[in-house]
């Protein structure tokens, strides 16, 4: 099932779809100048912590073939980052609305499925 285009970013002179929920139309649009742009709009800055976060989902993805949800993602965090970061309230802190849904979306991934 394709996405639908709702709106579209400009990073470096070239147009990017976004579906509703801003997610990325197509994966491979996305760079480091993408997740900026995206963090920027949501007046997000993102730091090393975020980076961290955004590199892993995207190591995650290449694996599995998914965005996880809350548990897996902490449990992948736990295992690459260690305990202290491995903890819901560590990533609630970089991503207080939603850390699976808004972390996936700055990583140029899709929503992950049991997100609402």
């Amino acid at each position: 099932m394709a996405n639908a285009i709702d709106r579209y970013i400009t990073v470096a002179a070239h147009e990017v779809a976004l579906d509703p929920e801003g997610y990325l139309v197509n994966l491979n649009d996305w760079s480091p100048e993408v997740a900026q742009a995206l963090a920027g709009e949501e007046g997000r800055e993102l730091t090393e912590a975020h980076w961290e976060i955004i590199w892993l989902l995207r190591d995650f993805y290449t694996r599995y073939e998914l965005a996880p949800a809350m548990r897996p993602l902490i449990k992948a965090v736990k295992q690459t980052l260690g305990e202290e970061k491995g903890r819901s309230i560590y990533l609630m802190t970089l991503f207080p609305e939603s850390p699976p849904k808004v972390a996936a979306r700055l990583a140029g991934l899709p929503k992950p499925t049991n997100c609402l």
